[in-house]
């Protein structure tokens, strides 16, 4: 039988996750013994807080192992009301404008597919975070890129967003702090996007995952907080990168009860309701974990002087200091290499990896992204297998 011919196009045209298939790959050469600094896996090298787990533990010890509403815990959903009004200022309705989901890219999966149909048209401004574009692929619709430029500490310009839009435009997706650049959107920027969706009619989807790792006392904007954005903001968050609980995979996604009645509906069908006793254990997370998320800030910030001092003083390699999460975006341009092959090159010589930016998209062609999530003995070790690989 020919099983290609059986499977759908859409699955066809996308391709797998290049930051997980290079994470598996590298744990795989590890086991066989190879020594590599893996810069390439998006995680927090922190444990989870105990207080976190021994919650987790209390609930199935409790039997709490059953299906929850599928919005998820009241208990839960008040407490992720709570810290957006008090933080990011904007009040939802906890019985019906949020929704707790089984990981944020779940929670994006699911705005995307409720919005767009075959042929409707998103705007991503790019570097991106790669599964934004294959999500929307398998939508139907068609990622419409935003180029931007190191020069511009790759923040998109109104007039950039403005030249993209056409009648078929339905979308724009913002992450902010950005994956893979490390770079924050500021006020100014997000008012230009809020008042490009007003014009034109569009909906914001915000992915805010990496809200909580800012450095150098910047603040974080949530675009829903804006005049007459909430109607058209869909708020994505979740507790992996904050509260160091990738593997948990609990998120949110809070909007308008006019969106959220159609968002729910894809939510039911797929998931029916994320894990009962990781929502418990995200409750203690909210409510006790406040200082053990600024201490693992503060050691991120640490670590990203570590990386950008570093690269910048290794031959041909250069990188802007990022402003928020566990990621650096590495200029390779002066190596005369593309990032695939230069990433291949430091796998090699240097035994680094690294994911290539063309991976983020074609703005993303001439750098290598990082994470600098590693502890500092492993970051310094980076820097000097990098002077000697390419001294």
């Amino acid at each position: 039988m020919n099983i290609r011919s059986k499977i759908s196009s859409k699955i066809e045209s996308i391709k797998p996750s290049a930051s997980i298939t290079t994470a598996e790959k590298i744990k795989e050469m590890k086991k066989q013994g190879a020594d590599i600094v893996d810069l390439s896996w998006g995680e927090p090298y922190f444990g989870t807080p105990n207080i976190i787990k021994e919650s987790a533990k209390n609930a199935m010890d409790n039997n709490f192992t059953h299906y929850t509403n599928s919005r998820g815990l009241i208990e839960l959903r008040e407490s992720v009301s709570e810290k957006l009004q008090r933080e990011n200022k904007i009040i939802y309705d906890p019985n019906t404008e949020i929704l707790v989901t089984p990981g944020a890219k779940q929670a994006i999966f699911y705005a995307v597919y409720a919005l767009v149909e075959d042929g409707d048209e998103v705007l991503i401004p790019e570097p991106y975070w790669l599964s934004y574009r294959d999500i929307v692929k398998l939508a139907g619709g068609k990622v419409v890129p935003i180029e931007t430029k190191e020069e511009n500490y790759f923040k998109p310009r109104y007039e950039d967003i403005e030249s993209k839009i056409s009648e078929r435009t339905k979308a724009i997706i913002i992450n902010s702090p950005n994956n893979p650049t490390g770079m924050v959107l500021d006020k100014n920027n997000l008012e230009d996007i809020a008042e490009i969706a007003k014009k034109h009619d569009l909906i914001v989807i915000s992915d805010e995952i990496y809200e909580k790792i800012i450095f150098d006392g910047r603040r974080h904007y949530s675009i829903a907080s804006f005049p007459e954005m909430k109607e058209r903001t869909i708020t994505i968050n979740g507790f992996s990168k904050a509260f160091a609980m990738t593997g948990w995979r609990l998120g949110y996604l809070a909007t308008s009860n006019e969106l959220m009645e159609y968002i729910i509906k894809v939510h039911q069908h797929i998931a029916t309701c994320a894990n009962s006793f990781v929502q418990k254990a995200a409750i203690s997370a909210f409510e006790k974990c406040a200082e053990e998320v600024i201490q693992m800030t503060q050691e991120y910030e640490k670590r990203r002087d570590i990386i950008f001092g570093g690269i910048n003083s290794v031959n041909n390699l250069s990188c802007l200091k990022p402003e928020g999460t566990f990621y650096a975006f590495v200029n390779i341009k002066k190596l005369g290499m593309n990032s695939i092959e230069a990433s291949e090159y430091l796998l090699e010589k240097a035994k680094i990896a690294t994911v290539p930016g063309v991976e983020y998209g074609t703005s993303g062609e001439g750098y290598l992204r990082i994470s600098f999530g590693l502890p500092e003995k492993d970051l310094i070790e980076v820097i000097e297998r990098l002077q000697k690989a390419l001294k």
